[in-house]
Order: structure tokens, then sequence, then C-alpha cells
């Protein structure tokens, strides 16, 4: 068993109740990251595999390369707002987070290909496009705030859990682990008897007042690398290799603050304040490839197909947990763990997406997008230092396949200005406790010369329901709404 299923294994803010494995929860948050893009394909809700031309086509469908007739180059920076409003024991809370990022810088070169005197040139290989982009993918920011008033449980009732399941393997608690650190801390204890030696309880008096504090940072980023070629003017084929990495940070500290029961020669009833934190850094890096298509069986109508590869990450993960408890007669407790860190293999789903667009002459055009991932098929690569058959067991029984929808329009209002809207799905993979990812798009574009500005703004929406800790049935459950409203700004050159 992995060390930190030896020192424990709750996630405060897990995932789903059945679950608290920190590393099978990793693998599938950095296995939904989206397609890097412009803001004009944001606009028109990421709906852009069969619409071409666009410097998303990089990161996207790389076949819509093929359709550039001239060099471009783009940068796109985004702020970042999020919201989480929470529920728990019947009371509300809210808390949010922004920030600045980098999103996306794109440019493709344009290289027609010569044909022999004489012959169509509108037939056969027409040209063929080099791309390169940088492209965030993913954001992990969000600072996420709950609590209230627990009638029924205290987190100690986890502690004595663990103690139980501990005394039954091993004997005794362990004095390096969660539940020796709670019984060190008082917050629970043996009152067995000569016919019952070992009988561990909470000491803990409920109701207890209880928070939890989670602050996340980071996100997933890629550099693609790109070409795409012209058929015909009817065909277009592209493909892309991209460069992956994952920078995420989480910060967890929940608190507990009542009453303990007479322990240990004391008379009274002792007031506490008790913090559970936990603190984990993750880093990767991997790669996988795109292979795109796109067809015009009519100049108004252009079907698009991409099938992305896994993407293959090498992980290092670091984790810190400590347990503090003071006491209102002064008594202190504090320990932490020390610095666990593992180094692992994963391998992502492969995602296939179809897409299809309709212009309507010189006035626009409409698009939709349909994404099938099964992220059943998410995998972690055991090692000397790690055994990944219960992470593996637990992305197999917990989480599912999905289909994503992304539909989108954009209209030319005149020469220079275009107006855009668009609407997404994004399917959860948890088969309970999880709510598909709503977004919400619009945007203008503006056209003069060789020079174009394309702003965008998104809301995002879901819910999701959490649990601090494991108690079976008793378990306290968090629900959780969130939002967030995203703004990006294009810059563009055409030469």
């Amino acid at each position: 068993m992995k060390i930190k299923y030896l020192l424990t294994v709750i996630a405060i803010v897990a995932i789903t109740k059945s679950s608290f494995a920190q590393y099978s929860q990793d693998a599938i948050r950095f296995s939904t990251f989206q397609t890097g893009s412009t803001s004009r394909i944001k606009a028109i809700g990421n709906a852009g595999t069969a619409i071409g031309g666009d410097l998303s086509s990089i990161s996207g469908n790389p076949a819509g390369l093929g359709f550039f007739t001239h060099s471009e180059l783009s940068i796109t920076p985004e702020f970042n707002g999020s919201k989480v409003n929470s529920t728990y024991q019947g009371q509300f809370g809210t808390d949010s987070k922004s920030n600045l990022n980098f999103n996306n810088a794109s440019v493709v070169i344009y290289q027609q290909l010569s044909t022999p005197r004489g012959r169509d040139k509108t037939k056969g290989w027409l040209s063929i496009n080099y791309g390169a982009a940088y492209s965030r993918t993913n954001n992990f920011y969000e600072n996420i705030t709950y609590g209230g008033a627990n009638k029924t449980s205290s987190i100690s009732d986890y502690y004595n859990n663990l103690a139980k399941d501990q005394v039954k393997q091993y004997g005794s608690v362990n004095p390096d682990g969660l539940d020796g650190w709670a019984y060190d801390h008082y917050l629970i204890d043996n009152f067995g008897d000569a016919a019952n030696p070992a009988s561990y309880s909470s000491t803990v008096n409920v109701p207890v007042n209880q928070i939890n504090n989670t602050i996340r940072t980071g996100g997933q980023s890629e550099v693609n690398l790109a070409f795409g070629a012209n058929y015909s003017n009817k065909l277009y084929i592209g493909l892309s290799v991209s460069l992956s990495d994952i920078r995420y940070n989480s910060y967890n500290s929940f608190g507990e603050t009542g009453t303990t029961v007479p322990v240990n020669g004391s008379s009274t009833d002792a007031g506490f304040n008790s913090s559970f934190v936990q603190d984990q850094i993750t880093k990767g890096s991997g790669g996988n490839v795109k292979l795109g298509v796109i067809y015009k069986p009519v100049n108004a109508v252009r079907l698009g197909l991409t099938v992305t590869s896994p993407t293959f990450y090498s992980i290092d993960d670091s984790y810190i947990e400590s347990l503090h408890t003071q006491f209102q007669n002064g008594n202190s407790y504090n320990n932490q763990s020390q610095d666990y860190q593992l180094s692992y293999n994963m391998r992502t789903p492969f995602k296939l997406t179809g897409g299809a667009a309709i212009f309507i002459g010189k006035y626009g055009f409409i698009s939709g997008d349909v994404d099938y991932i099964d992220y059943t098929t998410t995998h972690i690569s055991s090692n000397d230092s790690y055994t990944a058959d219960f992470d593996n067991g637990n992305i197999k029984a917990l989480y599912r396949a999905t289909v994503n929808a992304h539909v989108g329009a954009e209209a030319r209002l005149n020469s220079m200005f275009y107006l855009r809207g668009g609407y997404g799905i994004q399917g959860s993979p948890l088969k309970q406790n999880g709510s598909d990812i709503k977004t919400v798009t619009g945007g203008i574009g503006v056209r003069f010369g060789s020079y174009y500005i394309d702003a965008t703004y998104a809301h995002l929406s879901s819910n999701q329901t959490v649990y601090p800790y494991e108690i079976a049935a008793a378990s306290p459950a968090a629900d959780l709404k969130k939002t967030n409203n995203n703004a990006f700004l294009t810059l563009g050159y055409t030469f």
C-alpha cells in the first residue's frame, strides 16, 4: 500500500463519497483539459473542428491549417474569475479567486506549392502550411470555503475508524499516522477494559463547528507543432505533436472547534480547536499527437474529424499532511509528516472529435462539434515505490465515458465587424455526485487591414457534492455551485 494511504485515506474536498484515492482523482483531473483556442473559436463555444483557417487549428484540428492562404500570428491574454457558493450543514458560504494568464500564442507560415506549367492550379496539392502554438488548456485556480455546526459527527469519528482498522490489523495505533496523532491529541481514546482491552472511540462532543478552506493554483498547458495540407480545395489533412505540462498546487485545511469528554484524569470537558492540513504539489510533463481531416462535399459545408492520442505523462508528486490541536487550558499538540514524494506515469484517454460547419455565403456560419472520451481508460502505471491497482480500480468503478457537445455561430455584420455566440456542455466523468460543465459564450471581432482584434466572454457553471471525511452513511456533504466568468482578448496580424 502506498505511503499516502498509510497516512490517510481521506482527501478533503474529495471528488466522490465512494473514493478518497488522491492519485485516481488527479488522473481524472489532468485528463479533462480543453483544446487551446483563440478568442474567436472560444466565442463560438469551441466548436472549431470543421472551421479551418483559424490559428486554433494548430492545437485543435491541424487539418484547418490547410485553409490558410497567408501567414498569420496572434496572442491571447485571459482573465479568469472563479466563484464557489457552498451549502454545508444548512449554512451558506462563498469564496472566489481571480487571476490573469497568458492563454494562447500562435503563428502559421503559409507555403504555396508550385504546379507544373499548364496544369490546373486548383487541382492536386496546393499548399502545405506549418504552425506553432502555446496554449493554456486547464486552469486550476479556485478557492473553496464551506462550514457550519455539525450536530451528528466529528472528523474525530473518522480518526477513530482509522484507529480501529489499525488495531485490528496491527494490534495498536500507528504513531506516525492520523490515528496515532489523534490519540496523542486526546481526540480519540482507548476506553477498553480487561474484557475488551482495545476499544477506541472519539472523545469529541457534538455539535462541533467545522470549516474547510481549499486553495488551488496552477494549470495545464501545451506547445504544439503542426502542419496542414490542402488538396484541390476539397480535402484538408493535418498532423500535430503536442508537448504538455502540468503544474498543480492544492492546500487544504479542515478545522474543527468543540469540546472533548473527560479523559486522562481530566474532570471537566475541555474546549479545543483542531486543524487537519494537506499540502500537495504536483508537476508533470508529457506528449500526444493529433491527426485531423476536413472535407468539403460542397463549398458551403465542411466536415471535420480529429483523433487525439492519449497523453503519456511523467508526474512528480509531493505531499505533506499535519494535525494541530490547541486546548483552552493551554495545551497544544502538533504533528507533521515528512515530505512524501512519488514519481509515476499516467496515460489519459483517447479523444475523438467530429464536427460540421455550414457557411451562409458571406454572412457567416453555424458550427457544431461532439467529443467522445472514455475516462475509464485512464491508466496509472505501477513502479517499485507504488502499486497502482487500487487507483486503477477506482477509475474503472467510479468514472465513465462522456460526450461533450459544442455549438456556435458567427455573423458578419459588415467588412469590419463580426458577432459571435456559442454554447457547450462538458460531460462529467463521475458516475455520481458530479454535474456537466455548461458554458455560454459571446464575442465580437474587428478587422482592419492586416490587423484584427477578437474579444470573448465565457460563463461556466457546474455543481458538485463533496465529502470532507468518510464515516459510511453518516458522512457529511457539502454542495458546491461553481461559476467562472472569463474574458479573452486576441490580437492578430496577417502577413
